[in-house]
């Protein structure tokens, strides 16, 4: 795609490859690190919640990232459509949260974590690139006068008016 792009001469492409090389090595820090569950682990073992150790990130990421989804969906929900809105968007909301929550409440390790974020970063790139191009647009007179030798065509067609003139008998 980015070769594609670079040959419809887009325009500052590099900047999607630096956007997305820099949240792949934030995610693969994050969770290779795993950073996420320990600080689940931490809460929960701040709060003393008489869970199992083990099960203790799993809930507590769960649950503390469904509030700060059931929030935003509340006040995305709100701008977008009014009360009905509002509870759509906080139903959708939580629940991306609490997937979000049990996602990053898992210890993945830095094999697996490096995996996350080169898959991030091959997600991120077309994206981004994907972006670029629906906000500057393709002109497709700049791709037609590109691809349509017009010069040689010009030139090939004052070829043949010089030929019809000049050549006596020509078949042209």
């Amino acid at each position: 795609m980015a070769l594609v792009l670079a040959g419809l001469k887009v325009e500052d492409l590099h900047w999607d490859l630096l956007i997305a090389l820099v949240v792949g090595v934030v995610v693969a820090l994050g969770l290779g690190s795993s950073v996420p569950n320990l600080l689940f682990r931490t809460i929960g073992d701040a709060l003393a919640l008489d869970v199992d150790l083990g099960a203790r990130p799993l809930l507590v990421g769960v649950a503390l990232v469904a509030v700060v989804g059931l929030v935003v969906g509340l006040v995305v929900g709100a701008k977008m459509g009014g009360a009905r809105g509002a509870i759509g968007g906080l139903v959708a909301f939580a629940l991306a949260g609490a997937l979000a929550g049990a996602f990053l409440a898992v210890d993945f390790g830095w094999r697996v974590g490096i995996a996350l974020g080169v898959a991030t970063l091959l997600v991120v790139w077309p994206v981004g690139m994907g972006v670029r191009v629906k906000r500057s647009g393709l002109d497709a007179g700049v791709l037609k006068a590109r691809f349509i030798p017009q010069q040689s065509i010009d030139a090939a067609k004052e070829t043949i008016e010089w030929a019809k003139d000049h050549v006596p008998g020509a078949p042209l």
